[in-house]
């Protein structure tokens, strides 16, 4: 059975290169979708559409359209939804993508450090599934097939 997988959160490191090499690993059959990674994009994007944008509170409300755009699309097309809160960058994104996810009703997979149980308990509580590793939502997603 095919799944597609929304992998939400931030794009500042490899951790979706890292998750799709190791379901490539596997044979799971899985597609993924995710937020725009390139940022320089992500952040130009209202401005590339809609034109010069008079300030950067304009600049930054058209590319949060389009790219809230995309995340909706994308998210509800998706069978299950990923959210990654690491430890080094923030997590805005993040947080509002899983919550989006929960309003959805998708599927959630919530991964997160041992150091942020605390701060994330009660997003951890409306996720189907919290986990500390990418390994381990791997081994969740091999669950649904085996």
């Amino acid at each position: 059975m095919k799944f597609t997988v929304y992998l939400a959160g931030q794009i500042h490191d490899n951790w979706r290169e890292q998750l799709i090499t190791k379901i490539g690993e596997t044979a799971l059959d899985i597609e993924f979708v995710a937020p725009q990674a390139n940022h320089d994009l992500s952040d130009d994007i209202g401005e590339q559409i809609l034109g010069e944008q008079p300030d950067k509170y304009y600049r930054d409300d058209a590319a949060s359209a389009i790219n809230n755009f995309r995340t909706q699309v994308l998210m509800q097309k998706a069978d299950i939804v990923i959210a990654l809160f690491g430890d080094e960058y923030r997590q805005w994104n993040t947080a509002m993508d899983a919550t989006t996810a929960i309003n959805l009703g998708k599927p959630l997979i919530l991964i997160r450090p041992e150091a942020l149980i605390h701060p994330l308990k009660e997003l951890s509580n409306k996720a189907n599934v919290t986990v500390e590793t990418i390994d381990q939502a791997v081994s969740v997603l091999a669950y649904l097939q085996a």
